[in-house]
């Protein structure tokens, strides 16, 4: 039976078939350091062992749903050889395991999710959002490429041009125009998304589950083949731009707490 204690920045309660994930650093807006990296890494796997499993909400704890990367680390993690490199073996594995899940997966985006958080929530089956979630893949305004998925999902779910608009620079929208552009499936109040996200995992996990699951699994053949496609050069273009001028003077500009001058370099 599969063990969810080793889990120190994830918290995995299991009821009636319905494993509820809670990004759980509420302190950092569920910001993902290192160990919660790699402890995403992992968790999609292991649920999708789990025959105990028939159904999954993702949630965060406190205000925001995650608030994406931690600068702080982001801050140390070219002192470190090697880091950068398992970093993107990592986020290739979060994908992939993702799209490999067999039950379905309801996203309950209670406030802000940004970056590697949004690919999280965009990446389930079902988005439900609260009034006060928004949305935004800000790697650019960090000086980095979109790499970790968002050059995959956004233009398949809102066309290419305005993917091309969000993602290049790196704008927020709040969950009404999430909901109006095809971003996300439903907006609600802010004390009934949990509620809600689990009312349709109940729906999902209490339904022919063969036939929702193989249905979602044939999908996600389409996904899997523009990850394919995309995913792999997206992260080397991250990489390379972490590395570059502009994303020092971006962390060193939020530890200074002032707008950061780039150059293109």
């Amino acid at each position: 039976m599969t063990s969810y204690a080793r889990y120190q920045h994830l918290k995995v309660d299991l009821k009636d078939g319905i494993a509820t994930l809670t990004l759980n650093r509420p302190e950092a807006l569920n910001a993902i350091n290192k160990l919660m990296h790699k402890e995403l890494s992992l968790i999609f796997d292991d649920l999708n062992q789990d025959k105990r499993v028939k159904a999954i909400v993702i949630t965060g704890a406190g205000r925001a749903f995650s608030s994406g990367g931690d600068l702080k680390w982001f801050q140390h993690i070219l002192e470190e050889p090697g880091s950068l490199r398992d970093l993107m073996r990592e986020a290739r594995k979060i994908v992939d395991d993702m799209l490999n899940v067999e039950v379905p997966l309801v996203a309950a985006v209670n406030g802000p999710a940004a970056g590697l958080g949004v690919t999280l929530a965009l990446f389930c089956d079902i988005v439900i959002a609260s009034e006060r979630a928004k949305f935004g893949d800000p790697h650019v305004r960090v000086g980095v490429v979109a790499g970790d998925g968002g050059a995959v999902l956004w233009p398949v779910l809102v066309g290419v041009h305005k993917a091309k608009e969000l993602l290049m620079t790196g704008d927020i929208v709040d969950a009404r125009e999430a909901e109006w552009i095809g971003l996300i499936n439903r907006v609600v109040g802010d004390d009934a998304v949990v509620p809600a996200a689990m009312e349709m995992a109940k729906r999902l996990a209490n339904g022919p589950t063969l036939a929702i699951n193989f249905t979602k699994m044939a999908i996600n053949k389409r996904l899997k083949q523009d990850v394919n496609l995309i995913l792999d050069t997206s992260l080397a273009w991250e990489e390379q731009t972490f590395y570059s001028e502009d994303h020092k003077e971006a962390v060193n500009a939020f530890i200074e707490k002032r707008a950061p001058r780039f150059q293109g370099k």
